[in-house]
């Protein structure tokens, strides 16, 4: 049996995670002491690591519960499962890391490439991400109504929406050395605009969210400054002018 100290220890996590844990049916000890000590066995650990694995794959903590409280959930089949979903992960990460080697080379003149080879790595979830990070914060039903309207499109429509959106976020870079409320910058951002309608039909507020996802969300923010290290700060400030904009109009 652990103690809550050696657990977190342990999991590299901190006591007042599993507290909070304990307090939202997540991670219940195994038993409390009469001082009120928490004592946790291995299938408590276990069920501790398939937290963390689930954390790593971007599922919220209700989502987890759920998951691990069903009465069919298999342990094996989820580490599988799991285990599959992080290669395809870390495959990704790897292309984009090559994308990032080939661009240095490509600035110190080392290496020629054109414009689509600078997003090779971007697929097609990591583009839906975007638009379902908004979705996230500010109404989970549109998540469903997302995933809907994408199912639907045939493989060339699916191309050729992610080719627009590496065109617009191509031209933003083109940009940056203009001010974010130019009219040539606005006229990229109304193009952006249009272009999350092809996931869901944003407002001002959802959008808005999106620009400061874009600057301050560690993932999203990694694969911006891939682009150019300016573009998540320039992305952001240039959404919020064109949403000041058009909800004062």
């Amino acid at each position: 049996m652990y103690t809550i100290k050696q657990l977190a220890d342990l999991a590299n996590v901190s006591r007042r995670t599993l507290r909070y844990y304990d307090q939202i049916d997540l991670l219940k000890p195994t038993a409390v002491a009469d001082n009120n000590y928490r004592y946790y066995d291995q299938k408590a650990i276990l069920r501790l690591q398939q937290i963390r694995f689930y954390q790593e794959l971007d599922f919220s903590l209700d989502d987890i519960r759920h998951l691990l409280d069903r009465s069919d959930f298999n342990a094996l089949q989820s580490l599988q499962t799991q285990k599959a979903a992080l290669q395809q992960q870390a495959e990704r990460l790897n292309r984009l890391i090559q994308t990032i080697d080939n661009t240095i080379l490509h600035l110190e003149g080392k290496l020629e490439m054109d414009n689509k080879d600078l997003f090779a790595g971007f697929d097609e979830a990591k583009q839906k991400a975007y638009a379902e990070e908004a979705e996230r914060r500010w109404d989970p039903q549109l998540v469903r109504q997302s995933n809907q309207r994408w199912n639907r499109l045939s493989d060339d429509q699916k191309k050729a929406i992610l080719a627009e959106g590496n065109q617009i976020y191509t031209d933003m870079v083109a940009q940056l050395g203009n001010p974010p409320e130019s009219q040539v910058v606005q006229v990229i951002v109304a193009r952006w605009h249009q272009h999350t309608r092809n996931f869901y039909e944003p407002t001002f507020a959802i959008l808005r969210g999106l620009g400061q996802g874009y600057a301050s969300d560690p993932a999203f923010r990694a694969t911006f400054e891939a682009m150019h290290p300016d573009l998540p700060d320039f992305l952001q400030a240039a959404i919020t002018v064109y949403c000041d904009k058009n909800t004062k109009t």
